[in-house]
């Protein structure tokens, strides 16, 4: 894994932090579940990749 991958999704998960906390004072929960969904959307499309690399490995170990 990629240390700049760990570095994008810190960066994701401080700006939904700041945007859903600014938009859940301001009065607009709905808008705020949806940028955390966004945010998390985007967090699982660039770890899936992985996660598949992943359970391909564990199965071509136990294949042998």
């Amino acid at each position: 894994m990629e240390v700049n991958l760990i570095f994008k999704i810190a960066a994701v998960g401080i700006l939904v932090t700041v945007l859903s906390q600014v938009l859940k004072h301001s009065g607009r929960e709905e808008h705020s579940f949806l940028v955390s969904l966004a945010g998390l959307i985007l967090v699982l499309t660039w770890i899936v990749p992985y996660i598949y690399d992943l359970f391909k490995t564990i199965q071509e170990l136990f294949v042998i």
